[in-house]
């Protein structure tokens, strides 16, 4: 289906000395199978390889939600049951000279979400932060269920619905690394055991989506930079330091 001459690497399969080395990592995952180099970057080949193959990874899952798809609809089923397709979580095809996941980089964090439900009938793309967390709550409210006090997630019915809600932002976290987005801004803290950040990372998604400036240290964006590191630590969790 996809013709590898046409296949490029994406343009920020760099790695600039700007960002954290905490950011980057080996792309382990891969080298456990055969054929891949133990160490050293993947070649340019070698990377075109890959992104070709997770095209055809992606169309054939899309084929077998088609039959899964199909057969509600020929059960009766289709307006009767609520869809949610997600990933839990993105996956780097050369961006910054990575490939799997393991980091807070936007390819990383960022995961398809759609969700369709009967009495949501017009089709619509919304642009709003979310968190996958969030699910659990949507679905208790789709299926007039209350949701269980302890959730920490909210539902997104609202939004479908063309209302607004308070919360616009999304954390994440892998090893050290956590993370919050905004419609604006990503921010990173490399923490230690008692949430003291010693390495971070500030990207402006509007006027650097490539994510290739650091702009953590930068004078100009230290105001920028308070405010978002108090919101992480407002808003990760009363048991982020001490988990239960």
């Amino acid at each position: 289906m996809y013709d590898p001459k046409k296949i490029n690497l994406p343009d920020n399969f760099v790695q600039l000395p700007s960002t954290p080395k905490k950011a980057f990592h080996t792309s382990g995952e891969l080298r456990k199978y055969q054929d891949f180099p133990s160490k050293g970057h993947f070649s340019d080949e070698l990377s075109l390889q890959l992104i070709h193959g997770y095209y055809a990874a992606v169309s054939y899952v899309d084929a077998q939600i088609g039959k899964v798809l199909n057969s509600l609809k020929r059960l009766g089923l289709a307006e009767n049951t609520i869809i949610v397709l997600w990933g839990d979580h993105g996956y780097n095809l050369g961006d910054h000279k990575l490939f799997c996941k393991h980091s807070t980089f936007e390819s990383s964090l960022h995961v398809p979400l759609l969700i369709k439900s009967p009495k949501i009938k017009k089709a619509q793309k919304l642009n709003h932060i979310v968190e996958l967390i969030d699910i659990y709550p949507t679905l208790c409210e789709m299926a007039g269920i209350k949701s269980p006090e302890n959730l920490a997630g909210e539902s997104v019915l609202p939004l479908m619905r063309g209302n607004t809600r308070q919360k616009d932002y999304a954390i994440s976290k892998f090893n050290e690394a956590v993370a919050i987005v905004n419609d604006h801004f990503l921010y990173t803290e490399w923490t230690d055991n008692s949430g003291n950040p010693y390495e971070r990372m500030l990207f402006d998604h509007l006027s650097d989506p490539l994510e290739l400036n650091n702009l953590a240290e930068k004078e100009k964006y230290q105001k920028t930079v308070e405010e978002l590191s108090s919101a992480l630590h407002s808003n990760w969790g009363e048991d982020y330091l001490n988990p239960k």
